[in-house]
């Protein structure tokens, strides 16, 4: 894998891999680049795919000092070093940070958020929640920390939950658990101001599963009001994770969109 340097200097690390024009893969919580093997296949021929390890996971490096912007930082790192203008891809937690990336780089072509975690109004889950969560975590029940984020924050249907576990980037999550009440204080704690994106020309693809949870419709509904150049796209059937649960369907709504 190859690396850049943050701002902050802590080493950022990201596999490339295919031909043609750049595109940025940002993974969610609990995960690192490899959550996107399935989906990195199929558009290597089309595309150069950089995906990339967040900070704190796989091949990048931590630090002490955590912040959703210090992510930020990282992403536009990452968009620096390639060179030329970027499509990026960013999930969940990886939406939220490449939104604010796009405000620190000129070099993103293209951005599509994928159901960015948006905090609009008061947490939906437990005040709670968090320190439950890293009790699990302290007590070595990384597993069931893991299962409590997605049930209670993500709110995941157990039928999908299910079929989640058997993936072969479940061990990944599972080992990355130990992330996810950082991640969850940087988001409580995060505020948007939408006067800055009211001035981002950037083309961007708000997608949006047709049966997740009224917090991310919200979110889009409210990114889609503030993006001066942006649309939406519903996936019918899907949540959180259509990537993993229709990838023919994902990748003919984030293709079209990249190649038109």
């Amino acid at each position: 894998m190859d690396q850049v340097i943050a701002p902050d200097g802590t080493p950022i690390a990201f596999r490339r891999s295919g031909h043609g024009p750049p595109l940025l893969l940002v993974h969610g919580t609990t995960a690192d680049h490899s959550r996107w093997n399935p989906l990195s296949e199929r558009l290597e021929s089309d595309f150069t795919v950089y995906s990339m390890d967040r900070r704190g996971r796989g091949g990048s490096g931590d630090a002490a000092d955590y912040s959703l912007a210090r992510e930020a930082e990282d992403v536009a790192a990452v968009l620096d070093a390639v060179g030329e203008p970027v499509f990026v891809l960013g999930h969940s937690y990886g939406a939220l940070v490449s939104l604010e990336a796009a405000l620190l780089t000129d070099n993103i072509r293209r951005l599509v958020l994928y159901e960015p975690p948006l905090p609009i109004g008061p947490p939906s889950y437990s005040p709670d929640l968090p320190g439950r969560i890293q009790s699990l975590i302290d007590a070595g029940e990384l597993e069931e920390a893991l299962l409590v984020f997605f049930r209670e924050v993500v709110e995941m249907p157990e039928r999908e939950l299910e079929s989640y576990r058997r993936l072969p980037v479940w061990p990944v999550r599972v080992r990355l658990a130990p992330t996810i009440p950082r991640e969850m204080v940087a988001e409580a704690e995060y505020r948007f101001d939408p006067e800055p994106f009211s001035r981002l020309s950037t083309p961007s693809l708000l997608l949006l599963g047709g049966d997740s949870p009224p917090l991310f419709r919200k979110a889009i509904e409210t990114l889609d009001e503030v993006l001066p150049n942006s649309r939406v796209r519903v996936m019918p059937g899907q949540q959180h994770i259509a990537m993993d649960t229709a990838p023919d369907l994902f990748l003919e709504e984030l293709v079209t969109f990249l190649g038109g």
